[in-house]
């Protein structure tokens, strides 16, 4: 997802088991589903106070670029 957006995730309530006639993996737990996006780590914290919901802040990986120059996708 784009920077700067905070995004709200359940955390599953019931184990994912495999279909018997198709083998997929599901659950009958719908908030699975439900991805809640924030322009800000205040905002997210605030519906998730605000509607009693325990959460964890994740801060992203910090990115690392490899410089290189086109030449060396030939060495």
């Amino acid at each position: 997802y784009g920077t700067g957006i905070w995004m709200l995730e359940y955390n599953p309530a019931d184990p994912q088991r495999p279909d018997p006639l198709m083998g997929w993996a599901g659950s009958g737990d719908t908030r699975r589903q439900l991805n809640l996006k924030f322009p800000t780590l205040e905002a997210a914290k605030a519906y998730a106070d605000k509607n009693g919901i325990d959460y964890t802040v994740v801060p992203a990986a910090p990115k690392v670029l490899k410089l290189q120059a086109y030449a060396d996708n030939f060495r």
